[in-house]
């Protein structure tokens, strides 16, 4: 280590180091997870350092004390930490798309201010891969309503790829942007984006209107039945069958011993258990009721497996056309 070949991480380090464990401590806090991989890695490569280089990271430091003076303040972090504070505020989902939308920049943002129809239109010629990658970037709602208008035959396959896709490079997108640009024109790139996957499927499927996602999901089941399970576990949850009428959920219940729905209320909303307790006899529902006071602790696994079995049985009602669950589209029952 030498003065010459300090870099600004290597000051960081000695300062760190020159403070002691626990000053360093309280500055971590501060840091992002990624700040405290790079100092910790450069802390852990010195073992001795020379009189004039402490003298000079001090130095520096108190320099940049006198010139910084004042707060440093992370202006977006700030101001979503500020929106989510509306807790229970109906407005602070919104609010907060509203800010991220307005102040991140997202991949072919274009699009996003182009019609549906018009994009579809655009994109039916395209490679699978490019068309998934393009509704990757889009805002759910606008991705639905692309893919609706997108040829039958080429949905569940993009549908798929969007799961499949996790980050993608600046240069790929830079090349989708080349292709199209005539038609949308040029937009800013990150050297990072993140798009696709699954929980990116399920928006876009619950966006869909006339009951389209489960024709999709049963094309790609042909192809990857675990994806597909994965993707109506998180379509359609326990605490949804509260959206179910009376009839639909009796029918559901019928087929569920009362051990397992007890270890399925354990977790449930009080909304959730009684609505449950409505379409059931009194008799019934005050077993339960007493079974779940006198239920120790459970582990939180076996309840949301049971959760699942209880969604399975009414996933395997609707395949048999007695009910409809309402994953998307405006087709709950209420």
């Amino acid at each position: 280590m030498s003065l010459d070949t300090l870099t600004g991480l290597d000051k960081a380090a000695v300062l760190m180091m020159c403070l002691g464990e626990e000053a360093s401590a309280k500055i971590f806090k501060e840091l992002s997870a990624e700040e405290i991989r790079l100092v910790t890695r450069t802390i852990a490569t010195i073992d001795h350092i020379p009189e004039d280089i402490k003298e000079t990271v001090f130095a520096n430091f108190t320099e940049s004390q006198r010139q910084f003076a004042g707060v440093f303040i992370k202006g977006d972090e700030f101001a979503k930490k500020a929106i989510l504070a509306l807790d229970g505020d109906e407005r602070t989902e919104d609010l907060l798309e509203q800010f991220i939308s307005g102040t991140e920049t997202r991949p072919l943002e274009t699009i996003s201010l182009m019609e549906p129809s018009m994009v579809a239109g655009l994109l039916e010629k395209e490679h699978p891969q490019t068309v998934s990658l393009v509704l990757s970037t889009q805002h759910v709602a606008h991705a639905g309503e692309i893919l609706s208008h997108l040829p039958e035959e080429i949905r569940a396959d993009v549908v798929y790829r969007i799961a499949k896709i996790e980050k993608v490079s600046s240069e790929v997108i830079t090349k989708i942007e080349d292709a199209l640009h005539r038609e949308i024109g040029q937009v800013g790139t990150k050297k990072q984006s993140q798009v696709g996957g699954v929980d990116k499927v399920v928006d876009i499927l619950n966006n869909l209107k006339n009951s389209m996602d489960a024709d999709i999901l049963d094309d790609i089941e042909e192809t990857d039945p675990d994806m597909v399970e994965e993707i109506r576990k998180r379509m359609f949850t326990f605490e949804n069958l509260t959206a179910l009428d009376g009839r639909s959920l009796q029918m559901i219940l019928r087929e569920v011993n009362n051990d397992s729905l007890t270890m399925a209320l354990k977790t449930a909303s009080d909304e959730m258990q009684e609505k449950v307790f409505a379409n059931m006899s009194a008799r019934a529902a005050d077993m339960i009721r007493d079974d779940l006071e006198a239920m120790g602790p459970v582990r939180l696994s076996e309840v949301e497996a049971m959760q699942q079995s209880i969604v399975k049985i009414a996933m395997k009602l609707e395949e048999e056309g007695k009910l409809v669950l309402g994953s998307g589209g405006g087709d709950e029952l209420v």
